[in-house]
This record gives structure tokens, sequence and C-alpha cells, in this order.
């Protein structure tokens, strides 16, 4: 098992360095430092000298890939390649364009993430597990027809509507926690209710539906069918059987959703005021932030590979029979 992780890291190396030369591509070719200064100080009524100062103030300003006027090592190393990109290897992802050092927010703003994403992940799955093992139990009766008719309709309402509903019956209505904001300590649990439940909601008809799927295909297997045959009760081989036999797909689709959880839900975050990741991206975007948004889309990739490392390391746990050599 250590030397195929071993080998799967070497083998993602190259994706993560493909990734990153495509990113300050995007960032620095076809949109050049210039379009990024034009579009911070506005198109008209700027001279080529504000754009030089503007690159120059935010190291802008020196050659792409190869610096002809330094010596040695220095023409690789004094260029935009090396200062925006190489240095994001070591988790040096530098200042913002507004001046900020990103990492310092990147360690701040990732707790208001996750006190939102893993509670909402925990609570979330719980839910969602059970509701499809209650409405598979209940196979062909009217509970089966009605739980499928609630995740359909669940499914075609928007998320904004679970997002504006619930800031109205449960903060402006009956005043329970507060519409938006965010606090430290303890105090958070009253602002980060109500986002949580509105991830709850607005995750229940896709995610019920996709494990009713699962766990339906599993139960028409001919091992359910001899331990029905056998005496053993429905509810003892959808628990022990059907459900433990369904995780491997169950897994898949959880830990593919781990680097989200670190970097934030982007519209929760923006609506209910959290000052998270998510909000982090949507800030940027806004004001056009591009050092933290290169930061943001390395930090991303990454993550996106621990999950699908983890992803093979749950295989191992849930069936001992899966090795890997």
């Amino acid at each position: 098992m250590g030397a195929y992780l071993i080998r799967r890291l070497i083998y993602f190396l190259p994706i993560l360095v493909v990734v990153n030369i495509l990113t300050f591509m995007l960032f620095f070719i076809v949109n050049s430092p210039d379009d990024m200064a034009r579009a911070h100080l506005g198109e008209k009524h700027i001279s080529q000298e504000q754009i030089e100062s503007w690159k120059a103030q935010r190291g802008y300003n020196t050659p792409l890939f190869y610096n002809r006027d330094k010596a040695g090592l220095n023409k690789l190393i004094d260029t935009l390649f090396f200062e925006k990109s190489i240095k994001l290897f070591k988790f040096d992802f530098g200042m913002s364009d507004a001046g900020r050092n990103i990492t310092y927010d990147i360690k701040t703003r990732m707790w208001p993430s996750l006190a939102i994403a893993v509670p909402t992940l925990i609570l979330g799955l719980f839910f969602n597990i059970s509701f499809a093992l209650l409405i598979v139990f209940f196979r062909f009766s009217y509970l089966d027809l009605l739980g499928v008719t609630s995740c359909i309709i669940l499914m075609s309402i928007s998320g904004l509507f679970y997002i504006i509903g619930g800031q109205f019956l449960l903060s402006k209505y009956w005043h329970w926690v507060p519409i938006s904001g965010y606090a430290e300590g303890f105090s958070a649990i009253s602002f980060i209710i109500l986002p949580i439940i509105v991830n709850i909601m607005g995750s229940v008809g896709d995610n019920t539906r996709w494990y009713r799927s699962i766990l339906l295909e599993e139960i028409n297997k001919d091992y359910v069918a001899t331990a029905i045959s056998k005496g053993l009760p429905m509810r003892i081989v959808l628990f022990k059987h059907v459900l433990k036999n369904a995780m491997i797909p169950i897994l898949t689709g959880i830990i593919i959703v781990l680097p989200f959880l670190f970097m934030g839900s982007l519209i929760i975050e923006a609506f209910f005021g959290i000052p998270g990741l998510g909000s982090y991206t949507i800030d940027a975007i806004v004001n056009q932030d591009f050092a933290v948004l290169r930061s943001m889309v390395f930090l991303g990739t990454i993550l996106y590979i621990l999950g699908l490392i983890l992803t093979d390391i749950a295989y191992t746990l849930v069936d001992p029979r899966i090795r890997f050599s």
C-alpha cells in the first residue's frame, strides 16, 4: 500500500505542474499584466507610466520566463514564472494585489469555512442515507412514491429559495438566529446554524435519490435474496449487508467533495456574510485580485489530488479484498 501511494503521488506531480503552467499562462499570457493594470486603474485616461508603476508595485514588471538582464541562475529566478508560480509549491502564496498576505488570509479564513462544511457533511450524510434507507425499506409502497416525489420537488427548487426562505423564517420572522455575520469562538454557533440547515436542505433531493439508486442496485443482487430466504429480517439485511456493500460508491462521492469543504461554499458564505475561503474567492473575483485567484486554483488542485488518494485508502478500509500493489 505504501509503494502504491508513493507511485500515486509521483503520478500526480506532473498533473500539478501542468495545472500550474496552464494557470500561469491564463493569468499572465492570455491576460497580461498590462491588462490587469487597466482592469484595476480603468480603461480610460491612464498613461503607460501609470501602468508600469502599478506593475512595479505588485512585482509584475519582470519578464515571464527568462530575464536577459540578469546573470547566471538569476535569469530564471528573477522572472514572473518563478515568483508567481514556482513559489506556490512551497506554499508561499505571496501578497495579494490589495497588499495583504495571502497565506495569513487562508489560515484565518479556512476555519469559518470548515465550521460550516464539516457539520454539513456529517449531518447531511446521516440524514440523506437514513432517508434513502427508509425509502428502500418501504420500496414499492406509497411511502416510496412519496419519498421519491419529495426528492424531485426538492431538486427542482433553487438553492436561493432555501437561503432567502431560511433567512426570512428563522431570522426575520422567528428571530431564532442572526440573519448574517460571524463571530469567533462558541459565539459562532448561532451564526452557522442557518447556513448548515440551508446546505443540508439544498442537498436532500439530489443525494437521497443517488443513495436510493445505489441501495436499490445492491438490494437486487443474489446474496440479498439468499439472506432473506434463510430467514434474516429485511432490516438486518439492509443495514448489515446492503449498506456495507454500497459504501464504496458512497465513499467515492463523499471524498471527492472533501476539497470543496476546505475551499468553502461561494454562495452560502456570500449570502450569510461568513468570512471564509468561499467569500474570499468571490471578493477576489469581484476585485479582480489575480494573485488570490491563482493561489486558490493551486490550493484547490492539491486538495482534489489528496481527495483521490484518500478515496483509494478508504476503499481498502471498507472492503479488505481490495489491495493495491
